[in-house]
């Protein structure tokens, strides 16, 4: 078995600590994604599991095994990177053959690996080319199969995917998915994007100015966010807030506005919904000035403001529809679509 432990992880440059007490216990085979936004220290944290980076305090283990002050090379790892790292002045299958040959794996056993993962990676016909003969897309499966052809026991993928066009990553990290679960290989993967997250990772860690802010598969990221930041960065479009005070499970908005929200938190919180629950209904209480329509064909988002306020909202609405720009629509949410967090710590309330 090759599972990963991360115990009291910190990082500093100097005095300044960019990675904090970062925990998390990674399973055999498991597709673990590192998430944020730029700067929050997702790269630094796979750099230090690869041994690209020192660790400051804490542990690393791999398959029971601590690697701090193992060299990248003795650790049995694998990493895909950005910018693909290829050799240009070699073919493509001299790219994926090198780690072999140095590693003094025989001829043959490098001929049968390669050949076999250009097969699985649809590359076969492009190995006798040069990096500078292939586009970005094709580029990304090389060095995908320049990692697969050391049957490492871990992956580690910083941002593979951000060069590519939009249609073309929707494409490969369907691809990236399906391959890692074939292989069975236990993988760490870094991005920024939030919907490449959710569609890739067993499980999400969330990472915000250096600490975790929740670690947890994507529907229990999604369902109930551990707080603020969660909630705003984890689904497309971003979660509406709004300030509210809680007396006796009701909610009252700043504009006066009451609303159900059957929880035992009292005083003043941030009230929280997605725009995808949220129902046209002319008499619900929740009123939006639209200021813009977004018609995407499968689903319509109605951009406004809530009436009386400068609070920005955002609607999803199934299908196509129509609205005049300065119309006030109505809509209601149910109450387990609402979500509560502490006003002043942004930590979800009632669990």
């Amino acid at each position: 078995m090759v599972d990963i432990k991360l115990e009291n992880l910190t990082k500093s440059y100097g005095d300044v600590e960019v990675l904090h007490h970062i925990e998390g216990d990674i399973s055999d085979g498991e597709f673990i994604v590192i998430v944020g936004p730029s700067g929050c220290g997702k790269s630094t944290l796979l750099r230090m599991v690869a041994g690209l980076e020192t660790v400051t305090s804490g542990e690393i283990s791999i398959a029971g095994r601590v690697v701090n002050n193992l060299e990248p090379a003795d650790r049995d790892i694998a990493m895909v990177f950005q910018n693909y790292a290829l050799y240009p002045h070699m073919t493509v299958r001299e790219n994926m053959a090198y780690g072999l040959k140095i590693r003094k794996i025989p001829k043959d056993e490098i001929t049968r690996r390669v050949n076999e993962v250009a097969d699985i990676l649809e590359i076969r016909e492009y190995l006798d080319r040069r990096p500078r003969q292939l586009s970005g897309g094709q580029r990304q499966r090389v060095a995908m199969g320049r990692a697969i052809v050391r049957e490492p026991s871990v992956f580690l993928f910083d941002e593979p995917l951000s060069n590519l066009d939009a249609k073309l990553r929707v494409q490969m990290r369907l691809e990236i998915r399906k391959l890692q679960k074939r292989l069975g290989v236990t993988s760490i993967y870094v991005t920024h994007d939030q919907v490449e997250a959710m569609t890739l990772g067993d499980r999400l860690m969330v990472l915000n100015g250096g600490y975790v802010e929740q670690f947890g598969t994507p529907l229990e990221l999604y369902e109930r966010p551990a707080s603020l930041f969660v909630a705003g960065f984890i689904g497309s479009p971003s979660m509406n807030f709004i300030p509210a005070d809680v007396v006796d499970g009701g909610a009252t908005l700043g504009i006066g506005v009451k609303l159900k929200t059957g929880s035992t938190a009292s005083g003043k919180v941030t009230l929280g919904m997605r725009p995808e629950h949220m129902v046209l209904d002319k008499s619900g209480t929740i009123k939006i000035k639209v200021d813009m329509l977004e018609q995407l064909g499968a689903n319509t988002l109605v951009h406004g403001a809530l009436q009386g306020t400068d609070t920005s909202f955002v609607i999803s609405l199934d299908g196509i529809q129509a609205a005049e720009i300065g119309a006030v629509l109505s809509f209601s949410a149910p109450i387990d679509a609402l979500h509560l967090f502490d006003a002043e710590t942004g930590i979800r309330l009632d669990g």
